[in-house]
């Protein structure tokens, strides 16, 4: 192919990718996206469900067991991702419980396949604690068969080293309506399909059971994070503790609960995540009449909010979805389509003017009252991941709407008033790490030996917000951009390149920098890349040279890039099994952004992701490409629709230019 044919497909290719990110654009200027995945999720709010009383109707619950049929494993098992390629007894439990709470007989070809495997693979008692848990809830587990989750941590000293606070949020707001579920031990009512569920899981030896045995089982299945020997000490102590439980439980509790509506409040009762969102709920449930307003009012967030009608089935989103995490990402990708000569402002804006009006409408402008109190970090400035209504601002998503309303700062009417601007870098410094690095939410708060108490078995480091590679170049790059705006008004330089030794400081021997947030060293890469030169790292510094090298190295022959997903929870490169558009995207960006002078290599990748596009303008859908925690994979669905569109922009951008360079990157 000759090279102005080239740059002729791959400009029409752009225009059918912007057509297409148009038409999904929602009318309040978002990207809305099924962002489930987590086979965990939706037998939680099942269970909470059955509970309540508060089943869906009979096209709802048909949905429902669609999603559970289409995840299911060949084996019968289920997984504790919708694509894992083992099954979880974790999951796998709680699925049945839940497929037959919504009404599936147990004669079931599905349900019989999937309890089956349960048997065979060490039964329900070696499920999770997590799964453990949402059993005790619904009278399937005995309360004295799991490790005591003291309410009285929360009555600590904020400064001792056990305080909750010091644990990552996402942890700490899931242990803590579980400490005041378990410190009242509270069950369901008992029914007859409950009775029965219990003969089901146990074949027949329940009562038989010596519960207080079964505290540290753990099916292999499950075991990924073991218990360590510093982990089983103070699990002993806390069974010790339980027996003393009478002196403060009630004091306990009482803050548990203060806390537990403190977040309900702050977040407009979504909560920060669908399984604290599901907890909160059962705490309001068994506090009786005194409960019942919370619990109306929070009840209808989980179909405004989490519930999600997909292709496969209707699901349990990780998230009130990912809105302005992908919206600053669609912006980013269409306005590198007009520095591409692709598109003129006058054509985009439209789009554009929508996504800044749904970026200006959800930055947060006032900190959670009495934040400090309630171990918040402040908030005001920030941008959260999915919308304002939430309140959780998160480094990452304020560094991508920061790069975003700078950029587009004076194109649209109502602009974003600049000491909120302001707002959003100050609240950027003040999250900056002793490492030089970001974290997610906050700063770290608790040393990482905290992580050899990581009690989930499943999942890998809950227990600290360390900093990331992703959240720091992010972070880097949107001060970079405040740098120019507001000039010597913020003292940068030193922070800026603290973030770039913490980047540096993160380099495999490969060259590779892992990903946390997405599968992951091409999506890693791509930042480590992004970071070092939005900071002025030359192109020749050996630690680009490095990373180019290891993304060269693993470039199909077809020109695409592909990882499989297990990638994440291995540490270590696994091929996929075919090319991933977003993963060949992150890794064509990394490559023009560090000046790559191995030009075929980017062509081909070009090529690929041309003819991979579908006539409607999207990209197919493909294996799921985000995660956290190493283990549980999640699905960012618009990713698809626009990073194959931002790297062919920057491709166009940077052969238009004498030098092949990219030029004032947003």
């Amino acid at each position: 192919m000759c090279y102005p044919q080239r740059m002729m497909n791959v400009e029409q290719t752009i225009k059918r990718g912007l057509g297409n990110l148009e038409r999904l654009q929602a009318e309040r200027g978002s990207w809305p996206s099924d962002y489930g995945g987590p086979m965990f999720l939706l037998p939680m709010w099942v269970a909470l469900a059955y509970v309540t009383k508060r089943l869906p109707n009979a096209h709802r619950t048909e949905r429902l067991l669609t999603y559970f049929t289409n995840v299911q494993r060949p084996d019968g098992s289920i997984g504790l991702h919708a694509e894992s390629t083992s099954g979880s007894m974790f999951t796998s439990t709680l699925s049945y419980v839940a497929m037959r709470l919504l009404g599936m007989q147990a004669e079931d070809p599905r349900a019989t396949t999937l309890l089956g495997w349960i048997h065979s693979n060490g039964g329900a008692l070696g499920a999770a604690s997590w799964g453990k848990f949402t059993l005790c809830l619904l009278g399937l587990y005995d309360w004295k068969g799991i490790v005591p989750l003291l309410p009285e941590l929360w009555i600590l000293p904020p400064e001792a080293p056990l305080h909750p606070s010091r644990l990552w949020c996402h942890a700490r707001m899931v242990y803590l309506p579980m400490a005041w579920l378990y410190g009242n031990k509270c069950i369901a009512a008992d029914d007859p399909l409950l009775r029965s569920l219990r003969e089901e899981l146990y074949q027949g030896t329940y009562q038989d059971i010596a519960w207080e045995a079964q505290r540290e089982v753990v099916a292999k299945a499950d075991s990924y994070r073991p218990s360590t020997a510093a982990l089983k000490g103070v699990n002993l102590a806390q069974v010790g503790l339980e027996k003393l439980s009478g002196l403060l439980r009630k004091r306990a509790l009482d803050e548990c609960l203060k806390l537990i509506r403190h977040e309900d409040a702050a977040t407009h009762d979504l909560d920060i995540g669908p399984v604290n969102a599901v907890l909160n709920m059962f705490v309001h449930h068994f506090r009786g009449s005194e409960g019942r307003a919370d619990f109306e009012r929070g009840w209808p967030k989980f179909d405004d909010a989490y519930l999600w009608d997909g292709h496969d089935g209707l699901k349990m989103q990780g998230y009130n979805n990912a809105e302005l995490w992908d919206t600053a990402f669609a912006m980013q990708a269409i306005t590198a389509s007009e520095r591409a000569g692709v598109l003129t402002p006058d054509d985009t804006k439209r789009v554009l003017g929508k996504a800044y009006e749904f970026l200006r409408a959800n930055q947060i402008l006032e900190d959670v009252p009495e934040a400090a109190r309630h171990y918040r970090h402040p908030s005001r400035g920030g941008w959260p991941f999915s919308n304002r209504e939430h309140g959780w601002p998160i480094t990452d998503c304020t560094a991508e709407g920061l790069k975003c309303a700078l950029a587009l700062e004076g194109r649209f009417e109502g602009k974003i008033p600049e000491l909120l601007l302001h707002d959003a870098v100050r609240l950027m410094l003040s999250w900056q790490n002793a490492d030089g690095g970001w974290a997610t939410y906050e700063k770290q708060r608790g040393g990482t030996w905290l992580e050899a108490l990581n009690p989930s078995q499943v999942f890998g480091d809950i227990m600290i917000d360390a900093s990331f590679v992703e959240c720091t170049s992010a972070c880097i790059q949107a001060l970079v951009k405040a740098k120019e705006r507001f000039g010597s008004r913020f003292q940068l330089d030193d922070v800026i390149a603290r973030g770039v030794a913490f980047l540096r400081s993160q380099q495999r021997p490969d060259g590779s920098f892992e990903g946390s947030w997405a599968v992951c060293f091409t999506y890693g890469t791509w930042f480590g890349i992004s970071g070092l030169r939005a900071a002025g790292v030359k192109q020749d510094d050996p630690a680009i040279q490095r990373a180019v090298n290891f993304l060269l190295s693993k470039q199909r022959s077809d020109g695409s890039w592909s990882e499989h997903g297990d990638t994440c929870r291995e540490r270590r490169w696994l091929e996929g099994d075919a090319g991933h558009a977003a993963q060949t995207s992150w890794a064509m960006s990394a490559l023009l952004r560090a000046e790559c002078t191995d030009r075929a290599a980017i062509d081909r990748a070009a090529e690929w992701l041309c003819a991979k596009q579908e006539a409607d303008g999207s990209w197919a859908r493909e294996p799921m490409v985000g995660v956290f925690n190493r283990t549980c994979l999640i699905n960012y669905d618009c990713y698809r629709h626009y990073f194959p569109v931002w790297a062919l922009a920057e491709w166009k951008q940077a052969s238009l230019s004498p030098l092949g360079r990219l030029t004032s990157e947003m």
